[in-house]
């Protein structure tokens, strides 16, 4: 029987519907870590890796197009994966990822590092934007940096040896804890969040230092990769978490 062009078209997206049914779908953009991810009923509890909140090239020069590919489509979906195939071999059953990480004692070695090396650099891409002279935070967040450092200066150079000291790999953060702002960094893919960690709080700021995120074009200069990293800071984004 002959398919007119109008049945042909209606038969066309309805399979396209089909089709999207079984495409992982990636959590919004515009979704702040600071309001982690909440299983909804009856699904499974799982990790998901937020859409890049920009292009490959624009934190350009900044950080280079290659390393942000590679960074973003090799290791933070490698992690993805990996966190996820955890969740389903240890039967884990949280409702949040804040309930995973106050509970990750309880896990594995992979759930731990993987789970936070999704959180992480979900929050880590939100905290960067297009490169911008003079980049620095104004109003209630610029206040409470003044109050909690001394000046913006003192942040600054207090974070960037947090960043610059911290052994191996792992990452510098900005956090609100106990009423007050804090500084401090933690290993590997560990997070402020975590039961286990010894510096804790709710993240405001992250900066990656492990090498895969400056080394195709800074090397072994990590100073170098943090004090220019400073120009791609979203300070709008880390205004939002202070609320």
């Amino acid at each position: 029987m002959k398919t007119t062009r109008r049945e042909f078209i209606k038969k066309g997206a309805a399979a396209t519907a089909l089709t999207l049914v079984g495409v992982p779908v990636l959590a919004n953009s515009a979704l702040s870590c600071a309001q982690p991810l909440v299983a909804q009923q009856n699904t499974p509890f799982q990790f998901r890796q937020i859409p890049l909140p920009y292009e490959y090239n624009s934190l350009e020069p900044i950080i280079d197009v290659a390393t942000m590919e590679i960074h973003y489509s090799k290791h933070h979906a490698a992690y993805l994966k990996n966190v996820n195939e955890a969740i389903v071999a240890e039967k884990i059953n949280e409702v949040s990822e804040l309930s995973f990480f106050k509970n990750i004692a309880s896990y594995s070695v992979k759930a731990r590092n993987n789970g936070g090396g999704v959180y992480n650099h979900n929050f880590f891409w939100q905290c960067m934007r297009e490169p911008k002279e003079n980049n620095l935070p104004d109003g209630k967040l610029a206040e409470a940096i003044n109050q909690a450092f001394g000046s913006f200066q003192n942040f600054k150079d207090q974070f960037s040896t947090a960043a610059i000291s911290r052994f191996g790999s792992g990452w510098a953060w900005l956090v609100k804890g106990n009423n007050a702002l804090l500084i401090g960094s933690t290993p590997n893919q560990d997070n402020p969040l975590m039961s286990v960690s010894d510096f804790k709080g709710t993240p405001l700021l992250a900066l990656d230092v492990w090498e895969h995120a400056y080394y195709l074009k800074y090397q072994n200069k990590r100073a170098e990769y943090v004090a220019n990293w400073w120009s791609v800071v979203n300070w709008d984004f880390v205004s939002k978490q202070l609320v």
